[in-house]
């Protein structure tokens, strides 16, 4: 036997590869054996080839945290992760129940807000959500889809049960480190994705076009990326976004609302924009409606929004349903707009709004991530085990300032994968973001981007604190 996972330490985590006595969970032997059978120096030589061929891709990521803004590449490791066909079936059908929830939670919400009359949600938490937007009340996007792309993330708990983490229904990012992530596999280990039976993933651009093109309503609809431009950290993306659906890329300057419509300057002359998938926030995307400050936004784009001249994906007013806050409350969404349980569980959440939870969260800030209610990208959160007593103390006292912008959660264990290490294969946390589409109807990428948090002993995963990527390989029996 192949010295490779012979070291292997699970360190008692749930592992998305290994199971007891150092043997491969049943089902994915054949993945086991092909990296066992690699020696170190050909999986650091494809490593090393894997890192190139992103550079040369130009997969890319702008870190405004560094001094000046670096432009580098998501590490990806070359062992991908893997995801049985039963435990898959199961995701997909919580994923499709949640999204469809959280979609006529925000009709509810954006006009007769019958879950707040019947108090199944107080009303405070949704009009303090930074997210709510009051400009959009009785306002109905076209074909009545707000979220149009999501990216949920999902952890594995130490019992190896998928569990949500949070949702992100804004502008999620990182479905092109997917998508390319996944091309990068098939340059070394195309056999091996067709002796495993992996499911493709690459339909997805042309799944996002349907959604686009039915939101629109027309035969032949004219589509944009809208982009806050070459300098945004997801710039890489939008650009290829764009053009995988062969559609424009477009940012303010080249953009004008006339007559209520949005246009698009061309050698032609304007172009009437039907439907824009915009990366941009709402409170940038028109200085006459939101903030005036913005620079980067289209003056009077509401305007041909609200009298359905336009569809924007995601439809305005979404960040409300992902505000961490509102999080806690989606099992009683679910229950309340279908009638039926969660599929998917939550992580448990201490609101610290609530006096009870707040007291709690207090007390033991060191056992506990605490996050804000709003921010993202790793931003704005505490985990307690790894912080010191000053940092404890500077939560505590923002939580006591602002108690609606805090929540708490265990420190949840999240699984391990095996990742190539200098000369060992060693296991790293990871959790799973899968890209979930609605259009017509609701449609759940097989796959999704695995974040992998490469510091040792780190459950940090967003790739803007240091955090790398997997293909995530989900097989078809």
């Amino acid at each position: 036997m192949n010295s490779n996972f012979s070291d292997y330490q699970t360190n008692q985590f749930y592992d998305e590869l290994m199971g007891t006595s150092n043997l491969p969970h049943k089902g994915i032997e054949m993945v086991y054996d092909y990296f066992n059978d690699l020696s170190i120096d050909e999986l650091r030589s494809r490593q090393k080839n894997l890192e190139t061929a992103m550079i040369n891709m130009g997969i890319t990521f702008n870190v405004y945290s560094e001094e000046g803004g670096t432009e580098r590449i998501i590490p990806i490791d070359i062992i991908p992760r893997i995801i049985k066909a039963k435990e898959w079936t199961r995701l997909e059908k919580g994923l499709k129940q949640r999204i469809f929830a959280l979609n006529e939670f925000l009709k509810d919400i954006y006009s007769d807000q019958k879950i707040l009359k019947d108090k199944i949600i107080p009303s405070d938490v949704i009009f303090s959500s930074k997210g709510f937007i009051k400009e959009c009340m009785d306002i109905r996007p076209l074909k009545d889809v707000y979220i149009h792309i999501t990216g949920t993330d999902l952890i594995r708990n130490d019992k190896g049960e998928f569990v949500i983490l949070e949702d992100n229904l804004r502008c999620p990012s990182g479905v092109s480190y997917m998508l390319q992530g996944r091309e990068l596999s098939k340059q070394g280990l195309s056999k091996l994705i067709s002796k495993a039976k992996v499911r493709s993933i690459s339909e997805y651009t042309e799944k996002l076009f349907d959604v686009l093109k039915y939101v629109s309503g027309k035969s032949d609809p004219t589509i944009a990326v809208l982009t806050p431009g070459i300098y945004n950290s997801a710039y890489y993306e939008h650009s290829y976004l764009a053009q995988q659906m062969g559609v424009e890329l477009v940012d303010y300057r080249d953009l004008v609302v006339e007559n209520d419509l949005l246009k698009m300057r061309t050698t032609k002359g304007l172009k009437t924009v039907d439907v824009l998938y915009r990366r941009l926030d709402d409170v940038f995307i028109d200085p006459k409606t939101f903030n005036p400050n913005s620079l980067i936004g289209i003056p009077n784009l509401f305007k041909a929004y609200k009298k359905g001249n336009l569809g924007l994906a995601n439809a305005l007013g979404t960040g409300v349903a992902d505000d961490k806050v509102v999080y806690a409350y989606v099992p009683k969404i679910i229950k309340y707009y279908l009638n039926e349980e969660p599929i998917l569980s939550n992580v448990e959440t201490f609101l610290c709004e609530e006096p009870k939870s707040m007291k709690y969260v207090l007390e033991n800030i060191e056992k506990l991530v605490v996050k804000e209610a709003n921010e993202a990208g790793g931003y704005g959160m505490l985990i307690g085990p790894k912080s010191t007593l000053e940092e404890q103390d500077i939560f505590r006292k923002r939580i006591k300032a602002n108690p609606r912008n805090y929540i708490a959660q265990p420190t949840i264990s999240l699984s391990t994968a095996p990742c190539l290490v200098g000369d060992s294969i060693e296991g790293r946390h990871v959790d799973l973001r899968p890209y979930i589409l609605f259009g017509e109807e609701i449609y759940v990428t097989p796959g999704g981007l695995t974040r992998v948090a490469l510091k040792k002993g780190s459950l940090v995963v967003n790739s803007s604190q240091g955090g790398g990527s997997k293909d995530t390989w989900v097989l078809k029996e």
